[in-house]
């Protein structure tokens, strides 16, 4: 099964159940980082992932990983330590500066002087923020960024795309106050998009790439209240 090159003038994607198995789950070539662009992609289950002297390379894997809010688990350390930490977490901040600290991560969560978020990158996800698509959950230690997340939520969804720590347990607090804000706003899941330990530990597990179309067409078209700039407590 090819590869598709996607044309620059319009933003046709081919079927997610073409994308091929080696490499697992990749669809297409080309293109560009437009908003409708990207937002197509999204739509469809499908996402951009490329190092900077690759082409854009745009995946559709299957099995997905994912998390519905509720069964974001909490493991008894973190319990204590959401109990006990004096972070703050703040949602839509200082979007671009955890883009940035995301920039120096490889995808799978281990630091990188060639990270997968290449400045192109970076640009396009922050004029997806300014579109009101992007959003960004922080971590603080006092007034230092110590960790956090990024991506895009649409309808009932939000699909992650990168997360970054400096400090113990971080990361793990902005994905577990991430969730608890979904579960709030009645968002059905959080696609993780592809298998790490650290996501597996969190809850999130693997479905197929027909129940994921599933959960996108039913879930997509709704509005839902969210008010994206907070401050909530760690805990």
């Amino acid at each position: 099964m090819p590869v598709y090159q996607l044309a620059d003038d319009d933003y046709w994607f081919p079927s997610v159940f073409e994308a091929v198995n080696d490499p697992p789950g990749l669809l297409a070539v080309g293109g560009d980082l437009s908003v409708p662009r990207l937002l197509s992609a999204y739509q469809q289950g499908i996402f951009p992932w490329f190092s900077e002297q690759d082409p854009i390379l745009w995946w559709a894997p299957s099995p997905r990983m994912v998390v519905c809010p509720e069964q974001v688990h909490v493991s008894k350390s973190m319990a204590k330590f959401l109990r006990k930490t004096h972070f703050n977490v703040t949602f839509d901040y200082a979007f671009e500066r955890v883009v940035k600290a995301c920039g120096s991560i490889h995808r799978d969560g281990q630091p990188s002087d060639d990270g997968w978020i290449t400045p192109a990158m970076q640009q396009a996800y922050t004029q997806l923020y300014h579109a009101g698509y992007a959003h960004s959950v922080e971590v603080w230690d006092g007034g230092e960024l110590v960790g956090g997340l990024y991506g895009l939520a649409l309808g009932r969804m939000f699909f992650g795309e990168s997360m970054f720590s400096r400090a113990d347990n971080a990361s793990k607090l902005a994905f577990v106050q991430l969730a608890r804000q979904l579960e709030k706003w009645d968002f059905v899941m959080i696609d993780c998009q592809m298998h790490t330990p650290h996501l597996a530990s969190l809850g999130a597990s693997e479905i197929d790439m027909p129940k994921f179309q599933t959960y996108l067409q039913q879930n997509l078209h709704y509005g839902v209240d969210s008010a994206w700039e907070l401050v909530v407590k760690s805990n």
